[in-house]
């Protein structure tokens, strides 16, 4: 375990002083222990929240809380953080039960991102926020290619496609359902069709904008309905 842990800790470009920290972020419920790592994942939320919104803060000096609660939000989310897991291989310390390895709890998005925020938890309590913000905003910036709500709104478009493709083997259809006010502040009304159910629809300034909207507002509905 320990020849593991300077492995991750390498990666981290962190050293705990206090073995038993690490232990317990990478501890999942299963593994029966007197100890596991959703306290330290409660913790490592609220403390990523904080340093993801100071990082756009000052990058973003131009963008209004709108704009940048939309960014932070497609950054702490599980699919985000699942990424920085999979950067870091975090599956592969995960302490797990028999049944839940078998069961592919190594590459299950949900234990990857919670196990990531419990580490970042970890690293808070012991060397505090400095730390976190060095770490995770590195770990952001090399696996998000470019950070800014063009960037962000193709993602959306991309997911849902992929999420439709596997799920129901075809891609989704976007449908202008309404456009209002004079030529200068149109607004389009534009909704998403999955098979012609129609799974969500959003207002923007350009149908590119409204298409976005939809796509994110199907995105989180299909993920709920699985």
């Amino acid at each position: 375990m320990h020849k593991n842990i300077e492995t991750l800790e390498k990666q981290l470009n962190y050293v705990f002083k206090d073995k038993k920290l690490i232990i317990e972020a990478l501890t999942h419920k299963s593994y029966k222990q007197p100890y596991d790592n959703e306290r330290l994942e409660f913790l490592g939320d609220a403390v990523l929240d904080l340093v993801v919104g100071e990082y756009l803060f000052k990058k973003f000096q131009n963008s209004d809380e709108g704009k940048l609660s939309k960014i932070r939000a497609s950054l702490v989310n599980e699919t985000g953080f699942d990424k920085l897991a999979r950067a870091l291989h975090l599956g592969d310390y995960i302490l797990l039960s028999n049944a839940e390895e078998n069961n592919g709890g190594r590459e299950k998005s949900s234990l990857l991102s919670n196990a990531f925020e419990a580490v970042m938890g970890a690293i808070y309590l012991e060397a505090g926020l400095q730390q976190v913000q060095e770490i995770a905003i590195k770990l952001i910036e090399q696996n998000h290619k470019e950070i800014s709500l063009d960037s962000l709104f193709r993602d959306f478009k991309t997911t849902l496609q992929e999420l439709t493709q596997a799920r129901f083997g075809i891609t989704p259809e976007y449908r202008v359902l309404a456009s209002r006010g004079p030529d200068h502040q149109k607004e389009f009304e534009v909704g998403v069709f999955i098979e012609d159910k129609e799974y969500a629809r959003a207002i923007g300034k350009s149908k590119k904008i409204a298409q976005q909207e939809a796509a994110k507002i199907a995105v989180d509905m299909l993920k709920k309905e699985r």
